[in-house]
């Protein structure tokens, strides 16, 4: 049975094609993101918010770091990444989205009028997370830290997808759903690889990524209790 997985051609995709082997399935490794930094570091404020493990690593590698400012992150790997980076982690939302983030948030700051809040993260974030925040009371900024392309050469489950040979497909943010239908477009088999997908087994990471994949006429069968990427392949296989 293959399984489509579009994560970043980095150490994400090497343990995603490597869990969904040992779940006893045919992993497809098609990256439908690429990381361009901007070379851009978090700006000062009382709280600063990091979306990704991307996010921690690239603002590390440029120097920068929390110092008096409290730090949010959403997702036990971003935390991961932020911990090993030395830095302090105050505040993980148990449910791993911006609306998560920003309901607990507002339980652990309360009214939040006047404090200054720094997102820093992919020129594709949500802007759940920042008319939140704002809706709280705080003063916001955005800083992007990377932008998010599509590589040239993605596309390769898509064309497996239009011949009815995908059993399943995990998609791990908005912009992967995206990617897949333009790279379908691209070759002019989007029908056919949207009829493959409904087909298929697709499980969407997060509600926000099962709404566009549904808007976009995909039909979804699997979406995780958590965020992760190891939660949304056991439901996948599970599903199959």
């Amino acid at each position: 049975m293959k399984v489509a997985v579009f994560r970043p051609d980095d150490e994400r995709l090497a343990g995603a094609v490597e869990l969904l082997s040992d779940l006893g399935v045919e992993p497809v490794a098609d990256p439908m993101l690429a990381v361009e930094p901007t070379g851009a570091t978090p700006e000062s404020a009382e709280w600063v918010v990091l979306t990704s493990k991307t996010g921690v690593e690239l603002a590390a590698g440029e120097g920068w770091s929390p110092g008096d400012a409290r730090l949010a992150v959403i997702g036990s790997a971003t935390a991961e990444a932020a911990r090993e980076a030395g830095w302090t982690v105050d505040l993980v939302p148990a449910e791993y989205s911006s609306t998560g983030l920003v309901h607990e948030f507002e339980d652990r700051v309360g009214d939040a009028s006047g404090v200054t809040v720094e997102v820093a993260r992919s020129d594709h974030g949500s802007p759940v997370l920042l008319d939140g925040l704002r809706a709280a009371g705080a003063t916001v900024h955005e800083t992007v830290l990377y932008r998010l392309v599509r590589p040239e050469n993605a596309g390769k489950s898509v064309e497996l997808a239009a011949e009815g040979e995908l059993a399943a497909a995990c998609f791990t943010s908005s912009l992967t759903v995206e990617h897949f239908l333009e790279a379908a477009d691209e070759r002019g088999v989007r029908e056919a690889a949207l009829a493959g997908l409904n087909d298929a087994t697709v499980g969407c990471i997060g509600h926000p990524t099962r709404e566009t994949a549904e808007d976009l006429g995909v039909e979804v069968d699997v979406v995780p209790a958590q965020a992760e990427f190891a939660a949304l392949a056991e439901a996948v296989v599970a599903e199959l």
